[in-house]
Order: C-alpha cells, then sequence, then structure tokens
C-alpha cells in the first residue's frame, strides 16, 4: 500500500468481531488478496482456525470492545507484531428486537455499549497510529435500521444512527490528516445476525398485534434464509477501501438501497411540504 509515495506491501485490517458474519467474510476476502488481518473476538479460539491456515499473514487475539483493557492490548499487539494499521473495521455489534417499552434498562445499556461505545472506544484507540501515518481507513459497520428506524427495533436503530451521526463527523476530523471513513449499510445478509447475535426482549402483549410485534416475528424465522451474501458484501466493503472517490455511506444488498432511496424521498417531500412554515422563524426585521 503506497504511503507517501512509498510502497509498503499487503495492508494491515484490523477486525473486530471476525468469529463469523460479516466480519469473517471481510477477513476472508482480505487474505484471499495477499493481504495481512488482526482477527479479533471475545473469544480468540473461534478465529484461531485463520491464523492457522495463514500464520505469516494472521494474528488472532481477544478482544471485547465493551473492554477497553483488552482493546488498548489488541492494537499494541497488531502495531508490534505488524508495524501499522492500514484498515479498521469496526464490525461487532448485536441485535436486540423489543419495542422502547418492553427493554430492560441492562439490555439498552448493553446495545449502546456495544454498538456505539464499543467501536468508539477501539476507533480512538487505533487513531493515534493512522494520525501519526497521515493514513489510514476506518470502515463502521452500520445498516439499513442505521438510516430506517423500524418499529420493533427502536434500541438499535438508535445505536446504529448513533455511530452514523459519529461517522460523519469523524470523517469531517480526520479527513484533512489522510483518514478516510465508509459507513456500511447492509440489509438482510446470511450471517448469525438473526440468530446467534440477535437477542428478544420479553415481550408485553399489548405490542403482539402492532408493527413492534410483526417484526419480532419476522426476525424469528429470518436466520438461515437471508437473501444475501455475505462474500459478496466483504467484495464491494474491498472495493469501496480501494477507491479513494467511493463515497462516505456504502449501502448493501437491494433491499437496503430501496428503504433509504424511499425514506429519503420521504423526507425531501415532507421538507419540502412544510418549508414555509419551517422557515417562517426569523424575529422581525426593524
Amino acid at each position: 500500500m503506497p504511503v507517501n509515495g512509498v510502497d509498503e506491501g499487503p495492508r494491515v485490517w484490523f477486525i473486530t468481531g471476525t468469529s463469523t458474519g460479516l466480519g469473517r467474510a471481510i477477513a476472508e476476502a482480505a487474505l484471499a488478496r495477499g493481504e495481512r488481518v488482526v482477527a479479533t473476538a471475545r473469544e480468540p479460539r473461534a478465529v484461531k482456525d485463520l491464523a492457522d491456515r495463514a500464520p505469516e499473514h494472521v494474528r488472532a487475539y481477544a478482544l471485547d470492545v465493551t473492554d477497553p483493557a483488552t482493546v488498548t492490548a489488541a492494537v499494541a499487539a497488531a502495531i508490534e507484531e505488524f508495524g501499522r494499521i492500514d484498515v479498521l473495521v469496526n464490525n461487532a455489534g448485536h441485535g436486540l428486537v423489543g419495542a422502547l417499552e418492553e427493554l430492560s434498562e441492562e439490555e439498552i445499556h448493553a446495545v449502546l455499549g456495544t454498538n456505539v461505545l464499543g467501536a468508539a472506544t477501539v476507533t480512538r484507540a487505533v487513531l493515534p497510529h493512522m494520525r501519526a501515518r497521515r493514513s489510514g481507513h476506518i470502515v463502521q459497520m452500520s445498516s439499513v435500521g442505521g438510516v430506517v428506524g423500524n418499529p420493533g427495533h427502536a434500541i438499535y436503530a438508535t445505536s446504529k444512527f448513533a455511530l452514523e451521526g459519529m461517522s460523519e463527523a469523524l470523517a469531517g476530523e480526520v479527513g484533512p490528516l489522510g483518514i478516510r471513513v465508509t459507513i456500511v449499510e447492509p440489509g438482510p445478509f446470511r450471517t448469525d445476525f438473526a440468530g446467534r447475535s440477535m437477542r428478544f426482549a420479553t415481550q408485553i402483549a399489548d405490542y403482539r398485534d402492532t408493527p413492534a410485534g410483526a417484526m419480532r416475528e419476522r426476525f424469528s424465522h429470518q436466520d438461515g434464509a437471508q437473501p444475501n451474501d455475505p462474500a459478496k458484501a466483504a467484495q464491494a466493503i474491498l472495493r469501496a477501501v480501494d477507491d479513494d472517490t467511493s463515497p462516505l455511506r456504502l449501502p448493501l444488498g437491494p433491499e437496503a438501497v430501496t428503504r433509504i432511496r424511499h425514506k429519503l424521498q420521504r423526507q425531501l417531500a415532507d421538507l419540502d411540504s412544510w418549508e414555509t412554515i419551517s422557515l417562517d422563524t426569523r424575529y422581525p426585521s426593524a
């Protein structure tokens, strides 16, 4: 990877949540191109197979994004082993299905702690190294749910809307320092997200026949039937990292593109229809 005109060889990818799903698919795609991967997971045995398969190109470390000490240790070990981190992929996260009223305080804090604060912790740990080199790329794994808030998935939407806001601001902060940001917004891909990584709040009967109840029912039958291929998502992400002109936001999958377009069109229509009222806020002129 050329930095300041110097080719430093294969890039180093630091990926959280690499045991399964999109994190694993991105690691596999990077390795297939001969790049180097720091594969992290809460349980390093879950990524040991990657290190065993390509010991010269992979390092597997324990990392819990909610535990700053493990984040600091994994980043330091990656720098010690490979000398740098070129691409950070904040992939670790999980969902929680339930209407807002159905959620416990502990469940809310767990989702926000992983999906938002965890991503912030890892990003802040890696940034000093990227900033010193004036080079790097941060890939934030958001969701179509980071643009469209679904009834019955309120706290997940909260976490991903927050991640998108943080990442948009971050892009403006670090862009002048040679660091790029990509926000990835996948629709339904065939990963463990709707299975092992999904949690369900205790249901309140009044929500059973509402859109929140329908969301719960849909997720309970979605695992293993999602229409999109994680390997193709990984290739799209690698392409975005390769391309200096790629956009800040990268929706993935027909469902994501359709739903995001509809949301933005509706938002623009609302802006237009209420524009006269929205603009009429000035003090009277003297």
